[in-house]
């Protein structure tokens, strides 16, 4: 496969999860070299080949499972009865989950939304920051490499990229829209849903979730209040706490 570099290129930019397997070492007789390459998508498109027959066939399964833990894989083969192939060599694979950097969704735009921003620049993580109001980017100053939204609520379902990837923290200026915006992460695919606010809160949003919306596990799968407990008040301090708990979460520690 030589034009892999362009297929890895035009994934990046749609932004599709994909696994790329490299052929690292062969002993012995086998039916690929060094260096083959083959990528598998997260939908179980393949292009290029490592040689086909049964241990790709295995090996697309494994891409699969490195694609949703996100976790880099080297596995060694031996082509013999349970590969049905004779070669009787051993094969050594790399396979390399890509575009799996996590989205992070801030809702709202205010001084912990614009700390967080700051805080978490030059981190794995894509920062999304959203605010309904109309013309609030104009009062803000933010890293470059966070993207802002004014979309209306009406348009988060079908314009957030939802999954496994997709980090979510509620600081918004409003209860209301917190309380749609919380309903709305806990009914589509989220990693994580973080969301400011007392126990207070926590308990009415609780309740009006299971007795209005009839979801019985209520704020359960929700962080209220996120962040660690590491003590301090202003913006700054609470965003470093939340921050703290995203990369605890995100590095699996």
């Amino acid at each position: 496969m030589n034009d892999w570099i362009t297929l890895l290129h035009t994934f990046k930019i749609t932004k599709t999860p994909v696994a790329l397997i490299t052929v690292t070492q062969v002993l012995g007789s086998a039916p690929c070299k060094i260096g083959s390459k083959m990528i598998v998508t997260h939908q179980k498109e393949i292009f290029g080949t490592i040689g086909g027959g049964k241990l790709e066939f295995h090996i697309i399964t494994q891409a699969q499972k490195a694609i949703q833990e996100n976790q880099i894989q080297s596995t060694t083969y031996t082509l013999g009865p349970e590969f049905e192939q004779c070669c009787g060599g051993k094969v050594t694979l790399l396979i390399e989950p890509m575009n799996q950097n996590p989205e992070l969704y801030l809702f709202g735009a205010g001084h912990i939304g614009v700390a967080l921003c700051e805080v978490l620049a030059n981190t794995p993580f894509q920062i999304k920051l959203l605010d309904t109001r109309e013309q609030w980017e104009s009062t803000l100053s933010l890293p470059s490499s966070v993207t802002y939204s004014a979309v209306p609520f009406d348009l988060y379902k079908s314009t957030i990229h939802w999954g496994p990837n997709c980090y979510a923290i509620i600081v918004t200026h409003d209860h209301k829209l917190d309380f749609e915006i919380t309903a709305l992460c806990l009914a589509e695919s989220t990693k994580f849903i973080g969301l400011i606010g007392s126990k207070t809160k926590r308990n009415k949003f609780h309740h009006m979730l299971r007795d209005e919306l009839s979801f019985e596990a209520g704020m359960n799968p929700v962080h209220c209040p996120v962040g660690l407990d590491l003590g301090g008040h202003t913006p700054k301090e609470i965003a470093i706490s939340i921050a703290a708990q995203l990369l605890h979460v995100y590095y699996e520690k």
